[in-house]
């Protein structure tokens, strides 16, 4: 009989962090019965730019996540899942990501060895074709390996916000009171990006 497993990791730029982010927490602790999420706020991702230093979107990020029992969040150094995970050497763990995610996981750094360090738990929302999808869980060797559960669509993302901001328009419900302060308090996006 399989363990069950009861922590999770969620990775992410969180530049800044949204209600969606929060709906994805809450929905794999939920959906997954975890007893810790750890956030992971990438210091220097390797696949996209930032607009705001890591420690201020660690900042953010603390404050979005501190209403949500059993999440920690912590700054990741390494650029890449895999570095991550063979640093922390989880035991019996869930990478969370989102459906659109898994349409591109086979481009990540070491997908094989992503797969022997953790399983995946995939949202499933809109934005990637069944088709899509049965194609890319087609090519994982063990499917055991991916656990699905239901997320409700959040329409919204960091890059909208920060338009957003940059337009001087208000972003009240785009994200958690506390971040909307932040955002406020120490000028962040008002250049655009």
């Amino acid at each position: 009989m399989a363990v069950a497993l009861r922590t999770g990791f969620l990775g992410g730029v969180f530049d800044p962090p949204h209600v969606g982010h929060l709906a994805l927490a809450r929905a794999a602790i939920d959906g997954l019965d975890l007893e810790r999420l750890t956030v992971l706020v990438a210091a220097d991702p390797g696949h996209k730019r930032v607009a705001t230093p890591a420690q201020i979107r660690l900042e953010l990020a603390a404050l979005a996540f501190a209403a949500i029992p059993g999440v920690d969040v912590e700054l990741d150094r390494h650029a890449r899942t895999v570095d991550t995970l063979e640093e922390r050497r989880p035991d019996r763990a869930y990478f969370v990501i989102g459906a659109d995610e898994l349409a591109d996981f086979w481009s990540w750094k070491r997908p094989e060895r992503v797969l022997e360090l953790v399983r995946l738990a995939v949202a499933m929302r809109p934005g990637v074709s069944d088709e899509r999808l049965r194609e890319v869980l087609a090519r994982f060797p063990s499917p055991d390996r991916v656990t699905v559960f239901e997320m409700e669509p959040v329409p919204v993302s960091s890059s909208e916000i920060r338009d957003r901001v940059a337009r001087g328009e208000r972003i009240d419900g785009l994200v958690p009171p506390l971040v909307a302060e932040a955002v406020l308090r120490l000028g962040l996006y008002r250049g655009g990006g």
